[in-house]
C-alpha cells in the first residue's frame, strides 16, 4: 500500500492556521521560508539577523493571519508583514534607512542624511509618485515581485512595469533630494 501526501489549498492551510493547529502553520512557515530567507538575506550578511526578521514577521503572519482576505497573494501579503519586520529590526537596531536600496548602481545622495529616514518616511516619499508608478515600485523594491508577475496582476506588459519602476527610480531620486535639502536647511 503506497501513501500519498494529501496536498492542502491555500485556503485550507490559512484557515488551518487561523484555527491554531500547528499542521497547518509549519506548512505555511515550510511554503514561503526560503522565499522570506532570501528576501531578508539580500539586507544583511548575518544569517541569524535575518533569521530574527523571518520569525518575528511569521509571529506578524500567524497574529494577522485572520485579516487576509484571498484579494490578492498569500505570498505577497506575507512579504509585507515580513518586510514591516525587517524594517522594524533595523530600525529598533539602529541601522535604520541603510537596508533600503533601490538599486544598487544607483549613485548615493547624501547617505547621512537619508540614514535619518525611516521606514515610514520613506514610505511617505514613495505615495508621492503617480498611483501606477507607486503600485508597481511597491510590488518590484518591497514585495519582491518580477516584473512578469507584476505584469500579470496588474494587467499590464512587462515592458510597462519596467518603464514604471524606472519613472519610480528618477521620481524618488528628486524627492530623496528634495527631502535632504529640507533637512539640512533646518
Amino acid at each position: 500500500m503506497r501513501f500519498f501526501k494529501k496536498t492542502y489549498t491555500e485556503k485550507e492551510i490559512v484557515e488551518g492556521c487561523i484555527a491554531n493547529k500547528r499542521f497547518f502553520q509549519e506548512k505555511l512557515y515550510q511554503q514561503h521560508f526560503s522565499v522570506m530567507m532570501a528576501m531578508c538575506m539580500r539586507h544583511t550578511n548575518d544569517r541569524n539577523e535575518a533569521m530574527e526578521m523571518v520569525n518575528n514577521g511569521f509571529l506578524r503572519v500567524f497574529k494577522k493571519l485572520d485579516t487576509f482576505g484571498f484579494k490578492g497573494s498569500l505570498q505577497g501579503w506575507i512579504r509585507k508583514l515580513v518586510y514591516h519586520s525587517m524594517a522594524d529590526y533595523f530600525r529598533k537596531n539602529n541601522k535604520k534607512g541603510h537596508f533600503l536600496i533601490f538599486e544598487e548602481f544607483d549613485k548615493p545622495i547624501n547617505e547621512k542624511a537619508n540614514s535619518n529616514l525611516f521606514f515610514d518616511d520613506l514610505l511617505t516619499i514613495v505615495k508621492q509618485l503617480p498611483e501606477a508608478t507607486q503600485r508597481v515600485f511597491m510590488l518590484y523594491a518591497i514585495e519582491g515581485y518580477k516584473h512578469t508577475e507584476i505584469a500579470k496582476q496588474l494587467n499590464i506588459s512587462a515592458g510597462t512595469s519596467k518603464w514604471h519602476l524606472s519613472e519610480a527610480r528618477k521620481r524618488l531620486r528628486i524627492l530623496l533630494e528634495q527631502n535632504t535639502s529640507k533637512q539640512y536647511a533646518k
